[in-house]
């Protein structure tokens, strides 16, 4: 059985001046090893679960915890070593006045991880490398970069400091169509030699059918439906949760690509080579 890892328990957040809390007694459980899908359309309170979950927001009521402690009791920096995100939008999470090298560097740096500049400079160039970048990369800048490559260098950065976890963020959604099966399959690789755990967050049914061995569906700040995603996507009991599944785009069975197969769509850009 799978130790649990992160876990939040009877979560409510209540802002002022909302007549709704934007969550409503939320449970959810992270265990080691297993990859954990949350979704839920827009104002379903996904992002302010991310954020309570992170410490970087405090719950109304309930609790957070970590390897079984309350994050309160969890040292900020072993938090921080242990726990990642990736963030929806590259473009907007890299500093472009930072090298891709500085930037991967950076957790590093604050963590104090790693014996000098060198050491450092080394583990820049092994994560680099293991999204798919050059170590050459590293003299550069973001705006050079695509959409994709940013991301990559985004889950670099995330890599750097050897998490067991990793949090993100609809990580996807402003990348192009063959760009996005290209990241997913990376963080899949990842995930498997890594041995990370994983919570995606994502509107994105399909997403997260790719990803997550667990699902929570979430409503207005609720949760309506979890369980292994297998079961959720094949025997859902809510509406809404069928009502999501519905909204999947579906190919012909011709055109269809799995997972794992993004080199063999067309290229839309060909400056869009994540």
């Amino acid at each position: 059985m799978s130790a649990q890892l992160l876990a939040g328990t009877g979560l409510t957040r209540q802002y002022p001046g909302r007549p709704r809390p934007a969550l409503d007694r939320v449970d959810v459980t992270v265990d080691s090893g297993v990859s954990l899908g949350i979704v839920g359309e827009s104002g379903a309170g996904k992002s302010t679960l991310l954020r309570l979950l992170l410490g970087v927001d405090r719950p109304s009521s309930g609790t957070v915890s970590f390897g079984g402690q309350p994050l309160a009791r969890v040292p900020r920096h072993d938090f921080r070593r242990q726990v990642q995100v990736v963030f929806q939008d590259p473009r907007s999470s890299l500093n472009p006045r930072m090298t891709v090298a500085s930037i991967v560097a950076e957790p590093l740096r604050s963590l104090k991880i790693g014996n000098g500049r060198a050491d450092r400079a080394d583990r820049v160039a092994e994560v680099l490398t293991s999204v798919g970048l050059s170590p050459d990369d590293g003299r550069r800048y973001p705006h050079e970069f695509s959409g994709g490559q940013r991301q990559r260098i985004a889950i670099a950065r995330a890599l750097a400091p050897s998490p067991r976890l990793l949090l993100a963020d609809e990580p996807v959604s402003a990348l192009d169509v063959s760009v996005r099966l290209q990241i997913l399959d990376l963080l899949r690789g990842l995930v498997d030699t890594l041995g990370l755990t994983l919570v995606l967050v994502s509107h994105d049914l399909a997403i997260v059918s790719q990803l997550c061995q667990r699902v929570t569906v979430m409503r207005h700040g609720r949760v309506v439906e979890s369980g292994p995603t297998a079961t959720v996507l094949e025997r859902p009991t809510q509406d809404y949760t069928r009502a999501l599944l519905a909204a999947i785009p579906r190919l012909p069975a011709d055109l269809a690509v799995p997972l794992g197969d993004a080199a063999a769509l067309p290229t839309i850009r060909t400056e869009e080579t994540a």
